[in-house]
């Protein structure tokens, strides 16, 4: 089984996720794909969603019967003695995807005092 869930992504990127895939609800999909197609469709996943958030779960033998893959994300997978759970970022520290810094109207409006 597969879940993929989608975040600000372009609608090309729906699109082709629908080959193998039903979209359940807006952004979410799932399904059940070979391990050669799920790895074809995150190579897709990865190119297409530009700007986007991606996410997929999927089973996998083992303890926990599931692994990850994300991408673009904050929250990170993360190894903790052969069970793998989501890491978040700490209070108070700027995500890795989130610029630092003025914003460029506070800049301008800055420039022209």
């Amino acid at each position: 089984m597969v879940v993929v869930v989608l975040t600000a992504c372009p609608a090309g990127l729906r699109g082709f996720l629908t080959r193998w895939l039903l979209e359940i609800a807006p952004g979410v999909f799932c399904g059940r794909v070979s391990r050669r197609v799920r790895d074809e469709m995150w190579s897709g996943i990865v190119e297409m969603s530009k700007d986007g958030r991606a996410l997929m779960v999927f089973s996998r033998p083992g303890d926990q019967g599931l692994d990850f893959r994300v991408h673009r994300h904050d929250w990170q997978p993360a190894d903790f003695d052969g069970v793998t759970l989501i890491r978040r970022p700490q209070e108070g520290q700027p995500s890795q995807t989130m610029r630092t810094g003025w914003s460029r109207a506070s800049r301008l409006r800055k420039a022209a005092k």
